[in-house]
């Protein structure tokens, strides 16, 4: 079967003008205080990753980008539009979407039903045939239990989820999270041709190893601040460093 072409918008922005700018981003989660004026930017059709220790605030970037956080301020700007005041509704209608490390798959539904939940918010979003090509398991499994999936069938369910949406900026939080090696390759592999079709795809992971393999930049992040940027092209000469970033 031929490839489903995937759609993510129209044409890249220019170098230096970003899809999506976050500049001086404090988040809260009741009285604990996780992000101090987080800064990064991503172009459109730029795969970014946040790097960084456990509880380091990547996970809380993403929920904030989302505006699923108890409290945010600071600027976040998505096609030049302020999203720091708008709900998370609001913002997935702007054509953001957000994967969540657990997946967030409905046991009570099978695996269509969960591709067929969220709400389309924007056109140019894949079909359900697209998707099963995009994922040939999810087709042999429609009719499965969602969470009777395999770990690697769920995160492939998570991910076209959101293909379904429309969104154009794809927040993913550690896709790779205990997956066998050749299920991280698949993984790696559909999140290559996303990049290549145009999608925007801000990736929070802790296998460092794997993001060197799709992403273009790579912020690390240290007790809720970005402290440093390494291009994927300096990675290879970064590795003491982000070795000692990381604690490996």
């Amino acid at each position: 079967m031929a490839e489903p072409h995937v759609k993510a918008g129209g044409p890249l922005m220019k170098a230096g003008e970003p899809l999506l700018k976050v500049a001086g981003l404090q988040a809260w989660y009741g009285e604990s205080h996780i992000l101090h004026d987080i800064d990064f930017d991503i172009g459109k059709g730029e795969l970014v990753t946040l790097l960084g220790r456990n509880g380091a605030g990547k996970t809380t970037t993403l929920k904030s980008v989302m505006g699923i956080v108890d409290k945010r301020i600071g600027s976040i700007r998505f096609e030049s539009n302020e999203l720091i005041a708008q709900p998370s509704d609001m913002i997935a209608r702007r054509g953001i979407a957000y994967c969540p490390e657990e997946r967030g798959i409905f046991s009570s539904l099978n695996v269509e039903e969960n591709l067929l939940l969220p709400p389309v918010v924007k056109p140019g979003g894949l079909s359900l045939a697209e998707i099963y090509t995009l994922f040939p398991n999810l087709q042999e499994r429609r009719r499965s239990q969602g969470t009777k999936l395999s770990g690697g069938e769920q995160q492939m369910l998570a991910i076209g989820r959101i293909l379904r949406t429309g969104a154009t900026l794809l927040l993913l939080d550690e896709p790779t999270e205990g997956l066998a090696p050749v299920i991280v390759q698949q993984i790696g592999r559909t999140i290559e041709r996303l990049k290549r079709e145009g999608f925007t795809i801000l990736l929070v992971e802790q296998n460092f190893h794997f993001a060197a393999t799709v992403a273009d930049r790579h912020y690390i992040v240290e007790h809720g601040r970005v402290v440093d940027l390494i291009p994927n092209a300096a990675l290879a000469a970064s590795m003491d460093k982000l070795h000692e970033y990381l604690g490996v």
